[in-house]
């Protein structure tokens, strides 16, 4: 009879222990579950290809200009003749885009250095992006002042994260408009290429000194370069340099509704469509430059117009 109880007791026993486990394993399930769905969503949108980075901040952020037309005599580089309507042309161009722009003429290299090095250390918690521009001739990974070259790198990496906190995230572009290297781009077919523009014969075609190689900055930047590698960078004496001319133009008339990249290969297109018409290097009358540029941006990035 005990013996008949002690089994009646044991089976109970064994139905409520195997009755706990079901319910137990019916909850790791639903949890299990729940944490698949939130991951899978976290990874949706991290995947989203229509994110676009924030651009709705109290202001749009600073943008630098750094034009260098004349050179200590030591450096023996030519004059940049037209470079000031670079300057002038995006000084309306990016405040037309809602930045704050700074122009800086002819500075040496110290001074250079020391404002950037001033920008990145302020607050930019408010700002959207931040750009820097520089107009000037270029060597390898170098662009010059006044007096001396500049690693772009070490401009560069005053902006990443562990140096600049308020800018984590946000788009950091910079624009160089210097030559790349020593050779012309030839036209493939010149019978076929756009007709020339018809201008003043005063308005030569130079081409800016030396070369710059495109560098690797870091999640969100774009580096922008006014021509591919080991190529020639042409600008006209009185109109400015082609790429900023074209970039300038696109700005205005797209840059408050494109997205930003679209926007550069639409620069890359209009300029690969010009060729060299008045220059007192004849090797050059006819030839061709193409931009390009290097994204390490994360998500789209428009300049929608603020409010």
């Amino acid at each position: 009879m005990a013996n008949a109880k002690r089994q009646k007791n044991d089976t109970k026993s064994s139905e409520i222990h195997v009755d706990s486990k079901n319910i137990l394993q019916c909850k790791d399930e639903q949890q299990n579950l729940t944490e698949s769905d939130a991951f899978g969503e976290r990874i949706r949108l991290l995947f989203d290809p229509t994110v676009e980075y924030k651009m709705k901040h109290k202001r749009r952020g600073l943008a630098l200009i750094f034009n260098h037309e004349r050179f200590f005599w030591h450096l023996m580089l030519p004059d940049r003749r037209g470079t000031c309507a670079d300057r002038d042309n995006l000084n309306r161009s990016l405040t037309q885009l809602g930045f704050e722009v700074k122009c800086f003429d002819d500075l040496k290299a110290e001074e250079v250095f020391q404002n950037i090095y001033n920008v990145s250390r302020e607050q930019h918690e408010d700002a959207d992006c931040f750009m820097c521009i520089f107009l000037s001739h270029g060597e390898d990974n170098h662009v010059y002042a006044y007096d001396a070259k500049i690693q772009i790198q070490k401009l560069t990496n005053m902006f990443r994260g562990d140096k600049c906190r308020s800018l984590i995230g946000k788009p950091k572009i910079f624009i160089i408009q210097a030559c790349r290297g020593d050779k012309h781009d030839d036209p493939v077919s010149p019978d076929t290429v756009d007709s020339v523009t018809e201008r003043s014969l005063v308005n030569e075609t130079e081409v800016d000194a030396a070369a710059v190689y495109t560098l690797p900055a870091g999640a969100d930047f774009l580096m922008c370069y006014s021509v591919a590698e080991g190529f020639y960078s042409h600008r006209e004496t009185l109109y400015g340099s082609w790429y900023i001319q074209d970039l300038c133009e696109m700005i205005q008339k797209h840059g408050a509704s494109l997205e930003f990249t679209e926007l550069l290969m639409l620069v890359n297109r209009k300029v690969s469509h010009r060729r060299v018409d008045v220059c007192k290097d004849i090797n050059a009358i006819g030839k061709k430059q193409i931009p390009c540029f290097a994204s390490m941006l994360t998500k789209k990035l428009y300049f929608y117009p603020k409010s």
